[in-house]
């Protein structure tokens, strides 16, 4: 069997279109997902059982359901609904791009507060304590003391997410996006050279994966460094 170069050459702007709906994707539901994960995260570590429970019936229910599912039950499953038709927001949830960013983002946050609120529990007694000792307000403590430590402690874990975020955007081609995937299955059906095109699909992951490694890798050497061992 010969690898059709020529074909893949012939079809690299589709390919790089797909790049950027990608990333357009991945980028709008990493922001919208950790906006929504910082207040559950919160939530989650409140010993209150009335503010818990909620942010962990809803993590559970999230992380519990296949993605796929979410996404053909926003997709697919809201259009059934004549108020939701009727209604101002049917431009939205008749948007493919804005139904996939949706269900990402839903997904990804309920990962993600969970990353989250592991963190904040892992907090040194000490740090508390001396913010105590300072006299600062409750708010005040985790504004400047909780929050900006747990989400350096969280990089390793939240890189993990990220990367099989970027993997699960490729689901948004079932819902007719034409992303990295997307354009995959537009060449394979085309020339019926699935191999050459979904091995192309595979590369531009992987490079897009090495990349997002290699930026954590820098954040995490920045901002984790006190947390290294130390050179004897």
């Amino acid at each position: 069997m010969i690898f059709d170069y020529q074909m893949i050459w012939e079809n690299l702007p589709l390919y790089w279109g797909g790049v950027l709906v990608t990333l357009k994707i991945l980028l709008i539901s990493l922001a919208f997902g950790l906006s929504l994960a910082l207040p559950l995260a919160l939530m989650r570590v409140s010993k209150s059982p009335w503010v818990n429970f909620p942010a962990w019936l809803y993590t559970y229910v999230i992380r519990g359901t296949p993605m796929l599912v979410q996404l053909f039950l926003i997709y697919y499953g809201l259009a059934q609904f004549e108020f939701i038709r009727d209604s101002f927001m049917w431009p939205y949830f008749s948007s493919a791009t804005f139904c996939a960013c949706l269900a990402f983002a839903i997904n990804t946050s309920a990962y993600t507060a969970e990353i989250l609120a592991g963190s904040l529990k892992a907090t040194p007694p000490g740090e508390i304590e001396a913010a105590k000792a300072m006299g600062m307000s409750r708010s005040k403590l985790y504004r400047r003391i909780l929050l900006p430590s747990a989400l350096r402690r969280a990089l390793p874990q939240y890189s993990n997410e990220v990367i099989m975020m970027l993997h699960t955007t490729s689901l948004a081609s079932i819902v007719t996006l034409i992303d990295i995937t997307g354009a995959a299955r537009t060449v394979s059906s085309q020339y019926y050279m699935p191999f050459e095109a979904f091995i192309t699909a595979g590369l531009f992951y992987l490079a897009l994966t090495f990349i997002l490694v290699r930026l954590f890798k820098l954040a995490e050497r920045r901002w984790l460094a006190y947390m290294a061992p130390r050179k004897a």
